[in-house]
């Protein structure tokens, strides 16, 4: 089994937490003063089959508006429940329950709908030795949680930000006067970041496999040129040594013949863009 994924640094979460609160509650809940201020108890429910995450941001959020609330996990981030599974009870003062009830769940729902339809592109590719990354195409300020949560659903990172790995792209190619010369800057720009190159060729992909680089991104070739790409990339003198990435026009019903290819990463923007959330509430009192 492997590892439960790690959540960002709690100062990210707390952050995620606060934004979420203030445009939210404001100068304060005018509907939970309503209610008297006395301990109260809650249950969250699933109601349809789901790949949790979320956790530490809906903990987050309780916490924040009473420090002494006690929440008691069923399920941990990274689980499959099935349509009608308690996920936790709550038991803690009734105004800070129900103020943070929504703003808790959004971050659950959400991240829960990330992680459960990672899950499905995982699913479909098991077995073919390929695997599911994310992109950059994140919901603005979630950056970090929804990658946490492609995690949770099995899949991998593709770069953090802007920061962290170069990508060429057609631009830089054209900048540059050739593929060969983009990457020989980059490479003199930033010799210890990882190097992704894009190619819209099989010329630029013999390119790209001369230079060398640590990841090849074939974005929209048709079926033939795919394979094309796999027996070059795969033949000697490279044997395999850098990486195929497919990315753009993939869903699934498509992916499963393009990971048996024999292509090493297909990259979903989908993952994090494309989000419905999971159906979820809680409630106040026992579990019935």
């Amino acid at each position: 089994m492997s590892p439960r994924p790690t959540p960002p640094p709690v100062d990210v979460i707390e952050a995620d937490v606060a934004r979420a609160l203030a445009e939210d509650v404001g100068a304060g809940d005018v509907t939970a003063a309503l209610l008297p201020d006395a301990p109260d108890i809650a249950y969250l429910l699933c109601k349809e089959d789901a790949v949790i995450a979320g956790r530490p941001w809906f903990d987050a959020c309780h916490r924040a508006l009473d420090p002494d609330v006690r929440i008691d996990w069923r399920v941990q981030d990274g689980d499959r429940v099935s349509a009608g599974t308690v996920l936790a009870t709550l038991a803690g003062r009734s105004r800070a329950l129900v103020t943070a009830e929504r703003s808790s769940l959004n971050f659950l729902q959400t991240l829960s709908g990330t992680a459960t339809v990672t899950a499905e592109y995982v699913d479909a590719v098991r077995g073919t030795g390929c695997t599911i990354l994310d992109t950059r195409k994140t919901l603005p300020g979630m950056r970090l949680a929804q990658k946490y949560a492609v995690r949770c659903g099995g899949g991998q990172n593709h770069r953090i930000g802007l920061y962290d790995a170069v990508m060429l792209k057609e631009n830089h190619v054209r900048a540059a006067g050739s593929l060969a010369a983009a990457i020989r800057a980059a490479r003199a720009s930033q010799p210890s970041l990882p190097l992704i190159v894009e190619v819209e060729t099989l010329a630029q992909l013999d390119e790209a496999l001369a230079e060398g680089c640590e990841r090849i991104l074939i974005d929209d070739f048709d079926v033939d040129t795919r394979r094309e790409a796999v027996r070059r990339a795969k033949a000697t003198p490279y044997g395999g040594r850098i990486p195929l990435e497919v990315s753009g026009s993939v869903d699934l019903t498509t992916l499963r013949g393009i990971a048996e290819d024999g292509v090493d990463f297909v990259s979903i923007g989908g993952l994090t863009k494309h989000v419905r959330a999971i159906d979820l509430s809680m409630k106040l009192g026992p579990v019935p």
